[in-house]
């Protein structure tokens, strides 16, 4: 089993609610390889900064599968800290 070398900056489609008061939703992340995920739950939703990977914008704490992760909107775009695996 590979461990967790770093994490990179990965933009992604995002599928999103936006209500009358101009709150945005995200609803569903979307792969670059097509893959459609789910978004559980909306858990927080804060200005925040990528001390990972750089960036900063309003950071989503949010759950795909169970688990929480980060979801950045980084007006206009969205993206993760996609997991770049260690080399053996």
């Amino acid at each position: 089993m590979q461990g967790i070398a770093s994490r990179r900056k990965q933009y992604v489609e995002v599928v999103s609610r936006t209500d009358v008061d101009g709150r945005v939703s995200p609803l569903q992340v979307v792969w670059e390889d097509g893959r459609h995920f789910p978004v559980e739950q909306v858990v927080d939703a804060r200005q925040a900064q990528s001390l990972k990977t750089g960036g900063t914008g309003i950071r989503y704490t949010i759950r795909i599968g169970g688990r929480p992760t980060y979801l950045w909107y980084e007006d206009p775009r969205w993206f993760v800290e996609a997991k770049v695996a260690a080399m053996p």
